[in-house]
């Protein structure tokens, strides 16, 4: 991997980290000023329908991610004990990566659409010089920082990149939600 690479990897990881650490942030101020003085009314209104929760995470993480992976595993924390956690944690993993997948094989399709080629320069003009500059790197990258995973690999899909080795540079999207869910657990304690 050359410099330039190993740069952009290590600027878009500080910046999840940031966003990581802003995150739980504003998470111990919700939970400590608004959650604690009147639980029953969050606790029942979140976790009494799992089923909705899955429903809206397997939605985000379809659909260009619009709710990072980290609320849901902070969301499965206070669920239920520590097996029930990491059994969400696999569960959300699961989907994302079969999301990523399911954009990948849509990008493919997408890109014999005549009306997406003209779509594709508004939607993804921001991410095809990133893709053009570090290829698998940005796969690798947007598995493990927020930058949108989905988007990513619809693009992916769209530049007739081998679904195989798609396949495998993706797993590392696994290590993110192992890491990630590792901290997030380790953080019941505050």
């Amino acid at each position: 991997m050359t410099k330039i690479k190993i740069q952009f990897f290590l600027k878009n990881l500080l910046q999840g980290m940031a966003y990581m650490t802003i995150l739980a942030i504003a998470y111990f101020l919700f939970k400590n000023y608004v959650v604690d003085k009147d639980q029953a009314l969050w606790l029942e209104r979140f976790y009494e329908n799992p089923l909705l929760i899955y429903l809206i995470y397997t939605f985000s993480e379809i659909f260009f991610g619009l709710f990072p992976p980290e609320i849901f595993m902070i969301w499965a924390l206070y669920k239920g004990d520590s097996l029930h956690y990491w059994m969400n944690i696999i569960f959300f993993t699961s989907v994302s990566y079969g999301a990523g997948f399911l954009s990948f094989l849509i990008g493919r399709y997408l890109q014999r659409v005549v009306i997406f080629r003209y779509m594709s320069r508004r939607f993804f003009s921001r991410y095809w010089p990133l893709f053009r500059k570090y290829g698998s790197v940005l796969i690798v990258t947007a598995a493990l920082t927020p930058l949108p995973w989905a988007t990513i690999c619809i693009l992916v899909g769209t530049s007739q990149y081998p679904m195989k080795k798609f396949l495998w540079v993706a797993l590392s999207r696994v290590f993110r939600f192992a890491v990630y869910g590792y901290l997030v657990f380790h953080t019941k304690a505050f």
